[in-house]
């Protein structure tokens, strides 16, 4: 079996479902890096989607999940960093085709949006789910090049 190492980000409002999705994901038997913050003092987001970002760049992870109030603003963060392709989902089928169809490397919600079950949800869909190439893989590639100004 192969194990899959998520980096987990977190600003101040997303403690407790950070602490969830860890548990559920230990569950599933992945390798977990947090590199959120464990303190309920407010805190900035783009801290957290940085550190993530970069790590699956660097390859020290292979995907990763980021949770703030709703998930956008620490998405937004993350998105700067060259090679993440970051996608907020507040429902399962969403998050599906955000890998499936974009080949997204970091899921993002927020605590303030959706439920523990609806997080759980959202990550085994994410999870479960592989990139289909083929005309998919033309768009990822035409994303990659506007990153790169081309």
């Amino acid at each position: 079996m192969v194990i899959v190492k998520i980096g987990i980000g977190n600003d101040h409002t997303a403690l407790a479902l950070k602490t969830i999705i860890i548990e559920h994901l230990k569950q599933r038997r992945c390798e977990i890096v947090d590199f959120g913050t464990n303190l309920s003092e407010i805190t900035d987001y783009p801290i957290y989607g940085e550190k993530v970002a970069k790590a699956l760049v660097k390859t020290e992870i292979d995907f990763g999940i980021l949770i703030c109030g709703t998930g956008i603003g620490i998405s937004l963060a993350a998105n700067k960093v060259k090679g993440v392709r970051a996608a907020v989902c507040s429902e399962p089928y969403s998050a599906a085709m955000a890998k499936r169809h974009n080949n997204a490397n970091i899921i993002a919600f927020g605590a303030r949006v959706v439920g523990s079950e609806m997080a759980k949800m959202i990550v085994d869909s994410w999870l479960d789910v592989e990139f289909e190439h083929g005309i998919h893989e033309k768009r990822v590639n035409m994303l990659m090049r506007l990153e790169n100004n081309e």
